[in-house]
């Protein structure tokens, strides 16, 4: 049973940088392609980014140059960089494979405001 559970979400000004974090069970990161997705009001879920068994990455054009993703795999978590934020970045982030299992978190919020 795949469980999701990301942090490190909050409020940053634009600018600002944020990193969020998520540990799945019942997938083993070293071993899976995984990745960000975000969702924001009356928007479709997008992907973000996404970091594969051999650690190459791939970004929304959206936010290349600001974003990076990586992971531990001895903690069997993965992240999000989130640098030079901007407001149009606000949104609820989840982290799964990808392809998505069925199972997503409850996300983190991030909000980009002054």
């Amino acid at each position: 049973q795949v469980k999701l559970v990301e942090s490190g979400g909050g409020l940053v000004q634009p600018g600002g940088s944020l990193r969020l974090s998520c540990v799945p069970s019942g997938i083993i990161v070293r071993t899976n392609t995984m990745a960000w997705y975000r969702q924001a009001p009356v928007k479709e879920r997008e992907l973000v980014a996404r970091i594969n068994m051999f650690s190459s990455t791939r970004f929304a054009d959206s936010v290349k140059g600001r974003f990076s993703i990586s992971r531990d795999n001895g903690l069997n978590t993965v992240y999000l960089q989130m640098n030079n934020v901007k407001p149009e970045d606000t949104a609820v982030y989840y982290c799964n494979a990808d392809p998505p299992s069925d199972s997503w978190g409850q996300g983190t919020q991030v909000t980009v405001s002054s």
